[in-house]
């Protein structure tokens, strides 16, 4: 059986960080304990060096130790003396001797008459000097300068101080020394433990691998993921943007640390990035997007900044209005069977009673009745989405009481549209603006809306494809002619879904294809909304003149 060994686990970046750190400190204070030592040593022998000139040359210079070389027995008056000169003068020996280097002082009174032991060469010639030299008492640092009489050196003196005074000298500098020492690395080491436990709590203890490997998923998470992703920091400004959200949003360049207020985004959308609290799931239009956007502030006892996700819903917008259509034309016709069992009743009990030419007049009637009103949407309007697309508003707006009209000038035939411009779109484009006609209208008298669908211009500067419709409710207040297309603002109760959104898409769409779209007053009353579409170089008018006149729009 093998016994599987554990392998030791890497050390975390802080701890990296506080070993190293104190290892450096360490090498420091250490390094600068050894110089400073080694400095103040240095000092302390010059030192020692100058206080025993300075004795030398204070003993060469006292009349008395001349006076005293000229007696017979000069030992005998010079040593009390040299004793006395050390105890004052804190050095640890002063030898006087005769010009030959014959002791007659010593701390050792068996030295006394013995040669002294070290240099006095220079001496003898007249000068003073300093050295270090082993003699009876161990190493020292020593003086030696003439003793003169009448411009005859009649003797020499030197003092000393041995090398282990000095050094016990350093040695109590060396003990404060290391106490300063000992203290600025426990300070060190403190100080790095705070700084490095902070690290550890900002890095969650992982070591340099994890986070290298950490930050490589991140930057492959952000380029992989679709969705838009993007991170405020505490001053609203951009922290991290991935590929997703910078196609979203529609921005280019380098705007890491720009504000969100500078990136040139709708009114609506920057308000929501630039709120505080939360956002869940708010529909927002940028540029040519219809984008989910969904905020949450990051929090740690202050606010740090938001995170923002940002998903593309405009071909999910797109397939809702057209399902909404798909409902309400649903519904009409569900309606309309209904009311057609009612008639198909009437016609049974007409035969029934014997009445079967009025049965079959009445039939016959209400057949005729609706064959011209699809006659006439689809002789305006043959293209066949458009044309189904009127044909279900139609019956849309009968169900609630407001009737629909295309001008008897409409024309539009099929295979008139360029493929650049996808039925999608003019759906999205009239759909919405038929809706909201039809609320403005309901509840008017008359409740009517009128639609107008013709191509107009020709030349160097193309053709253009014209969508007007008009309502008989109450109108557009002209301070509002354009807010009315900004997100958010409605007419509709507060509490209908979708509120403010359809004219917004509308006017993203027209834009999105160049074109322009404007709310007036139309003729009567109401409102008119017109939007006007280029078809391109190749597109020509479908009829010359195919334009509705004034007294079409209601």
């Amino acid at each position: 059986m093998h016994l599987r060994v554990p392998r030791p686990r890497p050390r975390s970046l802080a701890g990296q960080l506080f070993a190293m750190q104190a290892v450096l400190i360490a090498v420091v204070v250490v390094g600068y304990a050894l110089f400073t030592y080694l400095s103040d040593r240095g000092q302390a022998e010059e030192a020692a060096g100058r206080q025993a000139r300075a004795v030398s040359l204070a003993i060469a210079d006292s009349p008395s130790v001349a006076e005293a070389i000229r007696t017979p027995d000069p030992t005998d008056r010079l040593q009390p003396y040299a004793v006395r000169v050390m105890e004052d003068t804190d050095v640890d020996f002063v030898t006087i001797m005769d010009p030959e280097g014959i002791r007659w002082t010593h701390p050792d009174p068996k030295q006394i008459g013995h040669p002294f032991q070290g240099h006095i060469e220079r001496a003898q010639r007249g000068q003073t000097f300093t050295e270090t030299y082993t003699g009876t008492l161990g190493p020292s640092v020593r003086a030696v300068t003439p003793i003169t009489d009448d411009g005859r050196i009649v003797g020499l003196v030197s003092a000393g101080i041995k090398v282990e005074e000095i050094s016990k000298r350093a040695q109590e500098q060396l003990t404060a020394l290391s106490g300063v020492a000992a203290g600025a690395l426990l300070l060190g080491a403190v100080g790095t433990y705070v700084i490095n436990a902070r690290l550890r709590r900002h890095t969650h203890g992982m070591n340099a691998d994890q986070l290298s490997r950490m930050h490589d998923y991140h930057q492959a998470a952000l380029h992989a993921v679709r969705e838009g992703l993007l991170m405020l920091d505490g001053q609203y400004r951009v922290a991290l943007i991935n590929d997703g959200g910078r196609e979203l949003l529609g921005v280019h360049g380098d705007v890491v640390g720009a504000s969100v207020a500078d990136l040139g985004l709708p009114s609506q959308l920057t308000g929501a990035l630039l709120a505080s609290e939360q956002r869940v799931d708010e529909v927002h239009l940028a540029a040519d997007r219809v984008l989910v956007v969904n905020t949450s502030p990051v929090s740690g006892g202050e606010r740090r900044g938001t995170v923002v996700t940002l998903r593309d819903v405009t071909e999910l917008q797109s397939l809702t209005g057209e399902l909404n259509s798909e409902r309400g034309f649903t519904q009409a016709l569900r309606s309309q069977a209904h009311e057609a069992a009612n008639r198909l009743h009437t016609v049974v009990s007409l035969i029934e009673l014997g009445r079967a030419e009025e049965a079959v007049e009445f039939a016959t009637a209400e057949l005729e009745l609706a064959q011209a009103l699809t006659d006439q949407v689809v002789a305006a309007v043959s293209e066949p989405v458009l044309a189904a697309l009127l044909l279900g508003k139609t019956a849309q707006a009968n169900e609630r009481g407001v009737e629909l009209v295309v001008s008897q000038d409409s024309r539009l035939d099929d295979g008139l549209l360029p493929p650049s411009l996808p039925a999608r779109d003019l759906v999205t484009i009239l759909g919405n603006l038929v809706d909201n006609a039809v609320d403005a209208a309901q509840g008017a008298v008359p409740s009517r809306v009128t639609v107008a669908a013709y191509t107009e211009g020709a030349g160097a500067g193309g053709s253009e494809l014209v969508l007007r419709v008009s309502d008989t409710g109450a109108g557009v207040d002209p301070a509002h002619a354009d807010l009315v297309f900004e997100r958010g603002f409605s007419t509709k109760p507060a509490g209908e879904g979708g509120r403010g959104l359809g004219l917004a898409l509308v006017r993203q769409a027209v834009r999105r294809h160049g074109g322009s779209l404007t709310v007036t007053e139309a003729e009567g009353g109401g409102a008119r909304f017109e939007a006007r579409l280029p078809l391109g170089d190749g597109a020509a008018p479908a009829a010359a003149g195919a334009r509705p006149g004034a007294g079409d729009a209601v």
